[in-house]
């Protein structure tokens, strides 16, 4: 047999690997009861949890698995499971494809397949298949804020030093954040000599300008004195304005001025009458604002 005839049968008893495409979905969380709370979980907030349920025919196949939504997991894993069945799913973590809703879902199911306490495997390109929306109970999150990360850990765990040492380190990378009552998604965060609050806002991204619009030309885009409005991202298909404030008063102080905003936003958004020429020149203005995430 020739070479040439050798390598030909030889590729086609291969099979062909199927390549797949990556789909970018730019509002993952989209239908989401609390879709802002998402974003605000994978974007703004360093450590925090929050209990999910599956739907009733993952609770047939899997049985009842309590399953806890991790801001972060350790190394950034995907997904974790304990020895007692418990999982837990990280929103933040190294690899992801275009679609953060499958991603997660994808890690959800893989998690629920592995033997309790295994690692989990999760491939980074999950291909087509159910989403978050498709695998929860939907709902609003009911989020538990974390100083550090030692909710990852089983009782006793600390005890060993090396484990001891990994959970210091990460600890020593969370910023405080405390999660305000004025606005849901709304979080007030420490970072060196001044602090923040970011909001992420609900609404279409072009509704959402134009009332900002609205209140940067009336002069009425900051918390008050001594604070100054920042800027604003798109995360996940959502703007999130940004505030600049004093390091010194405690986030408690700065739920009733974000009250304040809020209700003002809404009036702005409600405005059914177009952009006049000072509005159209502030959004233009706004827009230039951009502020790179995080």
């Amino acid at each position: 047999m020739s070479k040439r005839r050798k390598n030909q049968r030889t590729t086609e008893a291969v099979p062909k690997r199927e390549k797949v495409r990556d789909i970018f979905v730019p509002r993952p969380f989209e239908g989401l009861t609390d879709e802002p709370e998402w974003i605000a979980l994978r974007e703004l907030v360093p450590a925090a949890s929050a209990p999910l349920r599956l739907t009733p025919a993952l609770v047939e196949e899997y049985g009842e698995r309590e399953v806890t939504l991790a801001t972060v997991l350790p190394m950034a894993a995907p997904a974790m499971t304990k020895p007692d069945g418990r999982v837990f799913v990280g929103l933040q973590r190294h690899l992801q494809s275009g679609d953060v809703s499958r991603d997660l879902a994808e890690a959800l199911l893989c998690a629920l397949r592995t033997e309790p306490g295994r690692s989990v495997a999760v491939p980074p390109l999950p291909g087509p298949g159910p989403r978050l929306q498709d695998v929860l109970v939907d709902g609003p999150l009911e989020v538990t804020m974390h100083d550090g990360f030692e909710f990852w850990l089983d009782p006793g765990a600390t005890d060993d030093p090396n484990v001891q040492a990994s959970l210091e380190r990460a600890n020593a990378a969370v910023y405080p954040t405390v999660r305000l009552t004025a606005a849901r998604a709304a979080y007030w965060c420490q970072v060196p000599e001044k602090a923040h609050v970011r909001w992420v806002l609900p609404d279409d991204e072009d509704a959402a300008l134009d009332a900002l619009a609205r209140l940067g030309t009336a002069g009425t885009l900051t918390l008050g004195e001594q604070t100054r409005f920042a800027g604003m991202f798109r995360a996940h298909g959502r703007l999130v304005p940004v505030w600049d404030l004093p390091a010194e008063p405690a986030a408690t102080e700065w739920e009733e001025p974000l009250a304040g905003f809020a209700k003002r936003y809404a009036d702005a958004l409600a405005d059914p009458t177009p952009l006049d020429a000072a509005g159209r020149r502030t959004r233009q203005g706004l827009l230039g604002r951009q502020l790179t995430l995080r």
